[in-house]
């Protein structure tokens, strides 16, 4: 039985409320939940001809920080190996220019704040 369900619940919603949110900014979806031993991708997605790679982050309340500022040095790391080594799974991708954002949500249901390059390689 899964430690917290309400919690992988919460999770999802904040996610879907991510895609809808880029989706009607024209972003298309190409993958989802996609693990790695070393990382996991959110949301990857593609913004023209730009792939981008989506960091979900919900929080309830600011209380204890915005959910932006959790994405740190080590997360920020983890994010970049994951998409390398899904870009290096992807025929005629490996060479696109690439993006890192965060979607923040907060409140039920949740609302999404879209943080466009939120990092780059070089804050890794």
């Amino acid at each position: 039985m899964p430690a917290h369900p309400d919690r992988q619940q919460t999770g999802a919603a904040a996610e879907a409320a991510a895609r809808a949110t880029l989706e009607a900014q024209g972003l298309r979806t190409l993958a989802s939940n996609v693990n790695f031993r070393f990382g996991e991708l959110d949301l990857v997605m593609r913004d023209g001809d730009t792939v981008v790679f989506v960091e979900v982050r919900y929080r309830r309340n600011d209380r204890f920080g915005g959910g932006a500022g959790s994405v740190d040095h080590r997360k920020r790391r983890r994010i970049v190996l994951a998409a390398r080594a899904w870009l290096a799974g992807q025929r005629g991708l490996a060479d696109a220019p690439c993006r890192f954002d965060v979607v923040t949500a907060q409140g039920e249901p949740p609302e999404c704040e879209w943080i466009r390059g939120a990092f780059t390689l070089e804050d890794v």
